[in-house]
């Protein structure tokens, strides 16, 4: 019975970590998404768009919404 319960415990654990693993890898290629877009229309267009921890945030946690919201910010003169 108590084999029964451990061998459920590890496998709950498991599934937990392979989620949590699964949800960092999605925010990773999200996050990198963001910044390559910034990045690319920083130097196509000439923006100047200063790369500080907010705008990195924006973009991380935004992926490509996010980099679009702050070059839009950008051309509407509001600075981040």
């Amino acid at each position: 019975m108590i084999e029964m319960g451990l061998v459920v415990l590890v496998l709950a654990v498991a599934l937990g970590i392979l989620i949590l693993l699964r949800s960092i890898k999605n925010f990773a290629i999200n996050a990198a998404i963001g910044l390559v877009i910034l990045f690319v229309a920083n130097n196509l267009a000439d923006l100047n768009i200063g790369y500080s921890w907010i705008v990195i945030l924006i973009c991380a946690i935004g992926g490509a919404l996010g980099a679009i919201l702050v070059i839009l910010l950008h051309l509407l003169g509001i600075y981040i």
